[in-house]
């Protein structure tokens, strides 16, 4: 249902009023937030996790095991509202990519952070190329048009969809975008990645804030532990190119920007790094993926932190929410971790 409405939209952008359209897609949002479906309940269950996270060690081992609301019930759901509605509006604005002007786009997505002149500096102004790691936030699609625009060509990974249709849809929209993209799924992905920074001026934003494939990186976040792609981590290790991190965020606009937007919100793509990689090059391979993932993590979701309604993660992510016995190559420090906090969380209930 909602694979054939995105379609429709995509195909109708320029015939259905954007304000019109906006109003739609934020009364879908609120109705799966009231009722909780659509992945509104593993929502909160992510966001309570980052609303957590500030709180003692004992307080988060407690939100580990159970869904009891440690975060006021109220604040978590007023949360989880702006959560789907940023979500849906997402979906509403991707869709409509081939009806807004250059002027528009331009408008609605800009550049921010402390490694923003660095990393302009280094694939604008000079020859280099870099990878970014980014998370599912904002809309990561205007985020790839301003960095295509403002910065170098960009190459990214999209996810293989089993709906044709869609894919075809959503390929075709970051292409017009400037967007290159690349298909999971096929052999030889990262090597791709790789000939693709060997080209002067190219940046390779990678969505990697969860990765259930036999190949993810365990690493820590928001007083828990995650499973990350490994293609940041990877790229940065055999390119000895630096590793920048980006979080994407909405925000309201004013003045003349939202009179050449003609929407009253757009977001700001915020750069930090480069992180220092070659302090971790001395370690054994597998352990320098491990470590620069969690370096880039560490980056990523202090941000999150400050903003997490923009974090659109509707699937199961944290490891207590996954199930141990279908993911493969869990390390035993891990297991033994969780296995820990069962116990002390079975005692303090005694």
């Amino acid at each position: 249902m909602l694979d054939r409405m995105l379609i429709a939209v995509a195909k109708h952008a320029r015939s259905i009023p954007e304000p019109l359209l906006r109003g739609l897609f934020s009364c879908a949002a609120d109705v799966c937030w009231l009722f909780g479906i659509g992945g509104v309940r593993q929502l909160e269950r992510n966001l309570r996790h980052v609303l957590g996270a500030g709180q003692t060690i004992t307080e988060q081992a407690e939100i580990k095991q159970s869904a009891t609301v440690h975060a006021p019930r109220r604040r978590l759901r007023r949360l989880s509202r702006r959560g789907m509605r940023s979500y849906f509006a997402y979906f509403s604005e991707a869709m409509t990519v081939g009806a807004r002007s250059e002027d528009q786009l331009r408008a609605r997505v800009r550049g921010d952070g402390p490694g923003l002149r660095s990393l302009a500096a280094y694939v604008h102004d000079s020859t280099g190329s870099a990878p970014l790691a980014i998370g599912h936030q904002g809309n990561w699609d205007y985020a790839g048009f301003w960095a295509h625009q403002d910065l170098a060509p960009v190459t990214t990974v999209a996810e293989k969809l089993n709906n044709q249709e869609l894919l075809d849809t959503f390929v075709s929209i970051r292409e017009l975008l400037g967007i290159t993209v690349v298909l999971t799924g096929q052999k030889g992905l990262t090597a791709q990645l790789e000939k693709a920074l060997e080209k002067p001026n190219v940046v390779v934003p990678l969505l990697a804030d969860r990765d259930l494939s036999r190949h993810g990186e365990f690493v820590s976040a928001f007083g828990s532990t995650i499973r990350v792609a490994r293609g940041p981590a990877t790229l940065a290790l055999d390119t000895e190119l630096p590793l920048y991190v980006a979080n994407v965020f909405r925000e309201r606009l004013h003045g003349g920007r939202r009179r050449q937007a003609k929407s009253r919100y757009g977001y700001v793509c915020r750069i930090e790094g480069p992180l220092d990689i070659d302090r971790y090059r001395s370690l054994p391979r597998e352990q320098a993926i491990r470590a620069i993932s969690q370096a880039w993590v560490d980056v990523w979701s202090a941000q999150i932190a400050q903003r997490p309604e923009d974090w659109h993660m509707l699937q199961p992510i944290f490891l207590e929410d996954l199930d141990l016995a279908r993911l493969a190559d869990v390390p035993q420090d891990i297991v033994a971790a969780m296995a820990r906090d069962n116990a002390n969380a079975n005692n303090r209930r005694r």
